[in-house]
């Protein structure tokens, strides 16, 4: 007997290993040939790529599937990662800012989440914000090339910021995947 539910099948959109999220030719990731040079460039290859990551995680979904939250009652969604990355690259450029720091995007905590609503306007605005704040945070770094430059009112180090930027994309698109599966069966790395 055939059993209903409300999960969708899992899937893949990768024909040539079936744990791809696309085949290597439709990944605009450079995974392929040879590694950057120097561990500058390492860490902001890693950076781009998890940025990639999470955006392929969102593309193909409407405004409601974006804005789907997890698993009550948990606030955590798509868009509601995309605005709260947005977030965090601006507080990344505060930590090393001397001067005062730039205001919250979306207000007090969780407003990132919270504010996650299946708009189209929320969903347009959510990716060039984010878009806006990764240039804004990629040309402060861009003036200190010396990982062990302190910065900031606390002195972080430009490399524990780098690698803090790695963990917390790495992290959100872990999360990215378990959203994507619930909302559409869409699996891969």
């Amino acid at each position: 007997m055939a059993r209903m539910s409300d999960q969708p099948e899992r899937w893949t959109q990768a024909t040539v290993y079936p744990d791809m999220w696309v085949n290597p030719d439709d990944d605009p990731r450079d995974s392929e040939g040879v590694s950057p040079d120097g561990e500058l460039a390492t860490l902001v290859d890693y950076v781009t790529n998890y940025r990639l990551t999470l955006r392929m995680k969102c593309e193909g979904l409407d405004t409601e599937q974006l804005a789907r939250r997890s698993v009550p009652p948990s606030t955590l969604s798509l868009l509601g990662l995309l605005r709260h990355l947005a977030e965090a690259e601006r507080d990344w450029r505060n930590w090393i800012s001397d001067g005062d720091p730039e205001p919250k995007l979306y207000g007090e905590r969780d407003g990132d989440f919270d504010g996650a609503v299946g708009e189209q306007a929320v969903v347009d605005t959510a990716y060039s914000v984010l878009e806006r704040e990764q240039a804004a945070t990629d040309a402060a770094l861009a003036e200190h090339p010396d990982l062990g430059e302190r910065l900031g009112k606390n002195g972080i180090a430009v490399r524990e910021l780098m690698v803090h930027r790695i963990e917390e994309y790495a992290r959100h698109c872990g999360h990215a995947d378990l959203l994507r599966e619930c909302i559409d069966g869409r699996v891969g790395q």
